[in-house]
């Protein structure tokens, strides 16, 4: 949609279809009233919460309860109309096409919060925070996606805008008017710019746990056939998602779970490694998968039975992962005394030595994420910081050797308008339609 494109009344459902308590239907533009009123029965109040039934064509199809919003005092900043019917799969698509069919169309991705975003209800950086806060895996992403949507990211870099604007002015005032104004001196001008590099870095400096917390870590558990891979991978997710037996190979394809960690984990099953010659062509697809899932796993846990010791054959898989950040893992600890150096003890049979593996793993997590992450950004956002840096690093190197101030302000301008495109004071038709393409119909 062009962004100066003519608002017309759009609708979508906003909750998940399926059996449910509640399905809703959210309706967003200038005819939302007109529309709710030739289908719904009750008396449309707005901030009242109204009781009646959609009707179509004089036939009754389900009782509904409708929240009206008259704007500028909604959502989107339009008239909003909030269907909420039975949460039936039928009910709520017939509820949908009855508005459709009365004068809305169907919304894009993300057309609601787009209209939030331009009808100045949100900035750019608190529209993306409810993207993310709708796909968080976590709780603690959802934690911070929901401090840049109540606009903690925004004030944060309002803040730098302030700063740079300040000096920008003081450049722009005694070069406009240097019989009244004096030029700021280089010495004060390198300052400014010190200090507002210093304060981008301070949200660039999480970029790299911003990543991590929305995108996760994955990590592989490998070993030898039936030394209890598939037995952990159903521990750790509390289900019984892989098939455990005695029977060597067992595991034949690379298995993948979400665990919340604090941080998104994709935990990956894989095939027993080992050389025989008698393994068929299935298995040895599988063993290459497992190899492959190692190489690129963040953390890889090497299991092995310790009733048995490490063998050659375990040896050679250590090898391969040395490499690696790794765990090594001995379970059936319950079958045997020994207490190797360095190594976690288990058994995934009986749940033993469980919660201290779950605690090393979250050690090491910590590492890649740590739990005091200030400022969430993603790669959009820090792509600005980092330009927005970059122009004043040039005004920096410039004032130290007493460039022309005209020209100095050159760069300190660039990098507003890139700290702009954070907030969305400055963006393109193109730039707009990536970020809600993102969105789910009905956000």
């Amino acid at each position: 949609m062009n962004i100066i494109q003519e608002f017309d009344t759009i609708t979508a459902i906003s909750t998940p279809l399926g059996t449910g308590g509640v399905g809703v239907i959210r309706i967003s533009g200038e005819k939302s009233f007109d529309i709710t009123e030739k289908i719904f029965t009750g008396k449309i109040t707005p901030r009242m919460i109204c009781h009646g039934w959609i009707t179509d064509n004089g036939k009754k199809v389900d009782e509904v309860v409708v929240l009206p919003f008259k704007n500028p005092n909604s959502y989107t900043g339009e008239d909003v109309i909030e269907i909420q019917c039975h949460g039936g799969v039928n009910v709520v698509k017939n509820i949908l096409e009855i508005v459709l069919k009365n004068g809305a169309r169907m919304a894009e991705r993300g057309e609601f919060t787009k209209r939030a975003f331009l009808n100045k209800k949100l900035d750019l950086s608190q529209a993306e925070a409810v993207a993310d806060l709708i796909h968080s895996k976590t709780q603690n992403f959802a934690i911070q996606s929901a401090k840049n949507l109540s606009g903690f990211l925004s004030e944060k870099v309002n803040e730098i805008k302030k700063e740079i604007f300040e000096t920008l002015s003081k450049i722009v005032a005694g070069i406009d008017f240097p019989e009244d104004v004096k030029e700021p001196e280089y010495e004060d001008l390198m300052k400014d710019f010190e200090h507002q590099i210093n304060s981008i870095d301070e949200i660039l400096d999480n970029a790299k746990s911003s990543n991590i917390m929305r995108q996760g870590i994955k990590i592989a558990i490998v070993g030898k056939p039936n030394v209890g891979k598939s037995s952990l991978f159903n521990t750790l997710l509390s289900l019984d998602r892989a098939i455990v037996t005695e029977i060597a190979g067992t595991t034949r394809d690379v298995l993948t779970e979400t665990l919340d960690l604090g941080i998104p984990v994709t935990l990956i099953d894989t095939a027993g490694i080992r050389e025989d010659e008698n393994i068929d062509k299935v298995e040895e697809i599988g063993i290459e998968y497992s190899k492959q899932a190692a190489q690129e796993a963040d953390l890889v846990l090497f299991m092995y039975d310790l009733s048995q010791d490490l063998n050659d054959a375990d040896k050679i898989i250590l090898e391969f992962i040395k490499d690696k950040k790794h765990l090594i893992i001995a379970n059936k600890c319950d079958l045997s005394d020994k207490k190797p150096e360095n190594t976690v003890l288990i058994s995934a049979k009986e749940n033993l030595g469980i919660s201290e593996l779950k605690q090393k793993i979250k050690e090491i997590i910590l590492e890649f994420s740590p739990e005091d992450t200030e400022f969430v950004t993603n790669n959009r956002q820090q792509d600005c910081l980092e330009k927005a840096r970059e122009s004043l690093t040039q005004a920096y190197m410039a004032a130290t050797i007493h460039e022309l101030q005209d020209l100095i302000s050159i760069d300190v301008k660039q990098a507003l308008l890139c700290l702009d495109e954070i907030t969305g004071e400055v963006i393109t038709d193109d730039i707009l339609n990536n970020i809600f393409d993102n969105f789910c119909i009905g956000k």
